[in-house]
């Protein structure tokens, strides 16, 4: 079994498609140059109404991850990052229409 066999798997790449925005969003916030804690970097964002583009900005690094996954032939995992991804997707629609 080669590498790319072992974790081709739908779960590695939900997994991934979930953390990989997550990561993205943590250093948006280290960047921000503010010195800001965490929680009020979150409510300046939702002050500034901003927050889908944050996330939005951050799910963009799944295009990255699927292209990876399927330049590997890795499909099962390409799968999971697409399913992640409408996922996320959901979520920016559900925010921006909802609340």
């Amino acid at each position: 079994m080669t590498r790319s066999e072992k974790y081709d798997k739908t779960l590695i790449g939900t997994t991934a498609g979930f953390i990989l925005p997550v990561i993205a969003a943590l250093l948006f916030w280290l960047f921000s140059g503010d010195n800001l804690s965490l929680a009020a970097y979150f409510r300046k964002i939702v002050k500034a109404d901003i927050l889908t583009h944050i996330i939005s900005l951050s799910v963009f690094t799944n295009l990255a991850l699927f292209l990876v996954f399927n330049r590997l032939d890795m499909l099962r995992a390409s799968k999971g990052v697409l399913g992640i991804t409408i996922v996320w997707a959901v979520l920016v629609f559900a925010i921006k229409f909802l609340v």
